[in-house]
């Protein structure tokens, strides 16, 4: 089967910003199913700033924290609970297994994974995944959905 896809271009933070608040705001319409979003790129290419918006897009108002040597960071919403994890430190993926991963993907839980080809036997298979990629001060967020769920997010974001 076929889904969607969609591609931005951003030249600024706050570009990036408006790019990850539509889409947190097409996730948000689609509540209480849960999503799995993997976050592609190379270091640096801007996962965890998109992370951050998506994250406040979704209702939290405090300070959104890099995972990046806690593994995960939750988030407990009054619609959603969100965590975003960071893989990049992975030292072994079975490490996933020991933390309980799989108690992560369900329903009204939206899990944002970077780096997520470290721990990918002990992944729910993504719904979206969201490749950034970054030329000069351009960045590239190539938007995929990989299953019925995040299909409707992605039309969502096509539709005028």
């Amino acid at each position: 089967m076929s889904y969607a896809e969609h591609v931005f271009r951003s030249d600024s933070p706050e570009a990036t910003q408006k790019i990850s608040e539509q889409l947190a705001s097409s996730v948000k319409s689609r509540l209480p199913a849960g999503l799995v979003i993997y976050l592609e790129g190379d270091l640096g290419a801007g996962k965890t700033t998109f992370s951050r918006f998506f994250i406040q897009t979704l209702g939290h108002a405090g300070h959104v924290k890099s995972p990046t040597y806690t593994l995960v960071e939750p988030y407990e919403l009054d619609e959603v609970s969100v965590y975003h994890f960071d893989l990049y430190r992975l030292a072994d993926p079975e490490e996933l297994e020991f933390m309980g991963i799989r108690d992560y993907f369900g329903e009204k839980n939206v899990c944002l994974i970077e780096w997520p080809q470290k721990g990918a036997e002990f992944l729910a298979s993504a719904d979206l995944v969201i490749s950034i990629n970054s030329h000069d001060d351009v960045r590239t967020l190539h938007i995929a959905a990989k299953s019925a769920a995040g299909d409707a997010v992605v039309c969502a974001l096509s539709a005028p």
